[in-house]
């Protein structure tokens, strides 16, 4: 009998779901993880990875951190960009 972690629909509809959940919180960290699982579950349906839960965390995770790098790289602020105020609310 196969283990839940085996099933690649399974590691889709995880990464719906946290897809779904990133809408409620941002900083692409959900998004990196549904990546991640989404890739995981693609490896898993093509059978490259799923014979022992020790690959697929390590593929979920290596996954989930490139995917979530990338994101912050592509759609984050510059390093060195800096917000300024130069108006105080408070100030009459």
């Amino acid at each position: 009998m196969m283990q839940l972690w085996q099933e690649w629909w399974v590691w889709m509809a995880a990464g719906l779901v946290l897809a779904m959940l990133e809408v409620l919180v941002s900083g692409y960290v959900l998004l990196g993880f549904a990546c991640g699982a989404v890739l995981t579950g693609a490896l898993t349906a093509v059978g490259l990875v799923g014979a022992s839960i020790g690959p697929v965390v390590l593929v979920f995770a290596l996954a989930s951190l490139a995917a979530w790098w990338l994101l912050t790289r592509i759609f984050g602020l510059p390093r060195d960009e800096k917000k300024i105020i130069h108006r105080d609310i408070n100030e009459n």
